[in-house]
């Protein structure tokens, strides 16, 4: 039995449709049971909090995945977690992480994360990371502004990012929680181009049914407007840092598709992906997860 957490999220959606789409046995731990409505049929579900997951939500489970929100209890939520998951003698936890996440970034969940990952390799575990570059959705957060203006408003100057598609990670995902990877592997994912934020304009341009342009954005005023759409303020002051970080010259820069041809993945270009949810970026249908990597509302 393999179970996953963050299975109503972008990528946990994405590994629990893969999961079954690949008849493997899956059991997902929600908070909320109403979120799993939509969820495949033979799904096992448990309600729970990461937090104190219920003893119920581990019986029978040999892998485990390991995804949660992204908020200033990243870290209490997933060691405790991974001591549950220790007492309860699951076999493997792949853990969701991120490129570039060390503990001398710039960027607070990056510090989180390369917590977490040191804290999991020191339990009695069993564990793998998954190290994705940007999500190509994200891109979705700035839909208002391609459908109002047709502008990609971005503090990200001429820098370029090789962002991956979610699909892509759920495989390489699945294929961990066979068993395919190495005990202690950690695992980096991209896309295979590294883009300018003007090239990734130009994508949503041939899709969007109009022009769309890039615009180096002021990131005062990006900040602004996370806070005004309603996102919490340690959440947008993370982002801030985040687009601090990759002006510079992040990792998530430089392409490695190294995990993808080790579990023969093929990997998604964002013109793919962008032709994939052409009708997103026109308006004409609203995105799964607007909120993609970071926070959404509960």
């Amino acid at each position: 039995m393999i179970l996953l957490t963050g299975a109503t999220g972008l990528t946990g959606s994405a590994v629990l449709r893969a999961c079954v789409d690949g008849g493997l046995p899956v059991r997902a731990l929600v908070r909320d049971r109403a979120k799993a409505a939509g969820f495949p049929d033979g799904v096992d579900v448990v309600a729970g909090d990461l937090l104190a997951p219920p003893a119920s939500a581990f019986d029978g489970v040999d892998r485990a995945l390991l995804i949660s929100s992204a908020d200033e209890r990243l870290v209490e939520t997933q060691q405790a977690f991974i001591d549950a998951a220790e007492r309860a003698g699951v076999g493997h936890v792949v853990k969701l992480s991120g490129r570039g996440c060390r503990s001398s970034s710039g960027f607070r969940f990056a510090r989180m994360h390369a917590e977490v990952e040191r804290y999991l390799a020191g339990s009695g575990l069993a564990w793998s990371v998954l190290r994705p570059s940007q999500f190509m959705p994200v891109y979705f957060r700035e839909v208002p502004s391609i459908r109002r203006d047709g502008v990609l408003a971005l503090p990200m100057g001429d820098a370029k990012l090789a962002p991956v598609d979610v699909g892509d990670i759920a495989r390489v995902a699945v294929a961990l929680l066979r068993g395919e990877g190495d005990d202690g592997g950690r695992y980096e994912l991209t896309g295979p181009e590294a883009l300018t934020m003007t090239e990734v304009a130009a994508r949503i341009s041939a899709v969007a049914g109009r022009p769309v342009r890039y615009v180096d954005a002021d990131p005062a005023a990006k900040r602004a407007e996370l806070l005004a759409a309603g996102i919490p303020a340690f959440f947008a002051d993370a982002m801030d840092e985040l687009f601090a970080e990759r002006r510079t010259g992040a990792e998530e820069s430089r392409v490695d598709l190294g995990t993808h041809e080790r579990f023969g993945v093929r990997p998604t270009t964002f013109a793919e992906f962008a032709r994939r949810h052409a009708a997103v970026f026109r308006g004409e249908a609203p995105p799964t997860h607007l909120w993609a990597s970071g926070w959404q509302p509960a």
